[in-house]
């Protein structure tokens, strides 16, 4: 299982690139086996071109590798306080793509605008406070996923599944590692949507809330109807 855990992770960290969400190494993708409490996870700095699953580095829960002779991502501690604290989250992508960037680095909460990000995110996709010097100079990735925990704690992972961390980028993430690309994939559409909107109409206001719930709740919700049976 772990096999297959490793060639899933490697052909999400592809479509990342294939998709254009990263330039040279930048990003990372991991997916996790809850059962066994394994992750498997991106090498660090290792070019997309070299990547084959025989690269993926395994990782327990608490960070302790269990397979792999190079280093994991920079971002695995990110990763790890993800799984440890949002129990639904099978994978989780981090890419730097551009306009979703953008918003992080504004330091600003991504609206929604319209129905194809009413679509995929039910709601705003939230930015992070800005970390602190202390948060920054010690243990920095744990850190970083601590401020997310933290936006997060009047939110549902399972119904928001991006964060733009403040002056960085952006995390997606999903039921699995393939799920949390798409995404990073919609997410980068999203943003990039709503920078054009704001520059033909800059007093556009958010979805009404009767929009947002039909065209969340028709793919997502418990009555769903989209999509075949």
């Amino acid at each position: 299982m772990l096999e297959t855990l490793k060639e899933e992770v490697c052909n999400a960290n592809l479509e990342l690139n294939r998709r254009g969400m990263i330039i040279y190494s930048w990003g990372n993708v991991s997916g996790i086996d809850r059962e066994k409490g394994i992750v498997a996870i991106k090498p660090s700095g290792v070019s997309y071109d070299d990547l084959t699953p025989d690269k993926i580095v395994l990782i327990d829960l608490q960070g302790h590798k269990v397979e792999g002779d190079l280093k994991p991502s920079s971002d695995t501690a990110t990763h790890l306080e993800l799984y440890r604290n949002f129990e639904s989250l099978g994978g989780i992508s981090h890419t730097h793509s551009t306009h979703a960037t953008m918003w992080a680095q504004a330091c600003k909460d991504l609206p929604c605008f319209g129905t194809t990000h009413a679509d995929n995110f039910y709601g705003t996709v939230p930015v992070t406070a800005v970390m602190t010097q202390a948060q920054i100079e010690t243990d920095y990735e744990l850190n970083t996923g601590k401020v997310i925990v933290e936006r997060f704690k009047a939110l549902d992972p399972s119904q928001m599944q991006a964060v733009l961390v403040a002056n960085h980028g952006p995390f997606t993430w999903g039921t699995d590692a393939a799920k949390s690309v798409e995404n990073a994939v919609v997410l980068e559409e999203c943003a990039t949507m709503a920078l054009g909107m704001l520059q033909i109409n800059p007093d556009q206001q958010g979805i009404s809330q009767p929009l947002l719930d039909k065209h969340y709740l028709r793919k997502h919700g418990k009555d769903a109807y989209y999509g075949q049976k």
